[in-house]
């Protein structure tokens, strides 16, 4: 009994995490950071390797059967299932949501990511320092690639399967760096609207499956979830590492680049925007950019006030 309600908390704190995550801005491994799970979470991940995941797959067969349940142990099996289904009932959640505001209202809708992601910046680069040559340099990569993506990426990327499979790998590392929002990075390769939007269908899909009222949909979108959920579990043995190694050996550099990529991906929702009232027929106006600023403020507000509960938590902390 005891087991099972520490693992309802655990579930519980996937829900923060995965609601964080689902918006660009507010980063999940922050929300592990607040709740007291970070460090758990990071051994956990780091884990999952090759060899332990033939040692479970191996339990199949009887002779097979320890070392599957000690690799389990190994990698805090229960832990990643109870985390990860709390993480997806959000996800999907407010994914549902943001994809219906995004429909109604994309201005305000990207005006509070602008904020959200404004103010992420200005929290963390409070914490890191330009103090020397080097990262003065990975500072302006940071900021360059990231302006050039969120312009780029969102009118010529496209959404192949091939680009989602990388939005993928590349949106893993939000498990493992707080600061750092998986909904951020994807916002910034173009593929938010529409990875929200083909969740939102998906689910749908699933329920009119099991309804028995046709499999359309669920076959349209199913392989592009999957195509995604292959990238993040790439991820998690690439850049996921690759993430670690670089803050292991050349850490201020590192974070001043994470930390720059937020501030390249202001131009993200901007564009965005941009495109959402073309589609329509519409252009910015006074009125529009005034919404678009005082949504803003509101998810600045959100995020200053998350940075207060967490005691001034940011990016790279406890690594």
């Amino acid at each position: 009994m005891p087991q099972l309600r520490a693992l309802g908390g655990v579930y519980l704190r996937g829900l923060a995490m995965g609601a964080a995550d689902a918006v660009p801005g507010v980063s999940g491994g922050t929300i592990a950071l607040i709740t007291g799970i970070y460090e758990r979470l990071i051994a956990a991940i780091t884990a999952v390797d090759p060899d332990r995941l033939r040692q479970i797959v191996g339990g199949l067969r009887t002779e097979g059967r320890s070392n599957a349940v000690a690799a389990l142990r190994e990698l805090d099996a229960f832990f990643l299932a109870a985390l990860g289904g709390g993480i997806l009932t959000a996800v999907v959640s407010v994914l549902r949501l943001v994809s219906l505001l995004l429909e109604l209202a994309p201005v305000a809708t990207h005006g509070f990511f602008f904020g959200l992601i404004g103010a992420s910046a200005a929290v963390l680069y409070s914490e890191v320092s330009l103090a020397t040559r080097g990262r003065q340099l990975a500072a302006i990569a940071g900021v360059g690639i990231a302006f050039a993506l969120s312009g780029y990426a969102a009118t010529a990327l496209g959404s192949s399967l091939s680009i989602i499979f990388v939005a993928g790998a590349v949106a893993v590392t939000a498990m493992v760096l707080p600061g750092v929002s998986g909904s951020l990075l994807l916002l910034m390769l173009g593929q938010y609207d529409y990875m929200s939007t083909t969740l939102s269908r998906f689910t749908d899909g699933l329920v009119a499956a099991a309804r028995g009222n046709g499999t359309d949909t669920l076959t349209e979108t199913a392989p592009t979830i999957a195509v995604f959920l292959a990238g993040g579990v790439v991820g998690l043995f690439t850049v996921a590492h690759a993430v670690r190694w670089a803050l292991t050996n050349y850490r201020e550099a590192t974070l001043v680049f994470l930390v720059s990529l937020i501030v390249g991906a202001l131009r993200a929702p901007v564009v965005q925007t941009g495109i959402e009232l073309t589609a329509a027929g519409r252009a910015w106006t006074p009125e529009s950019i005034g919404l678009f600023v005082a949504v803003a403020v509101v998810g600045a507000a959100v995020v200053v006030g998350i940075d207060r509960l967490a005691g001034g938590v940011g990016v790279g902390t406890q690594l």
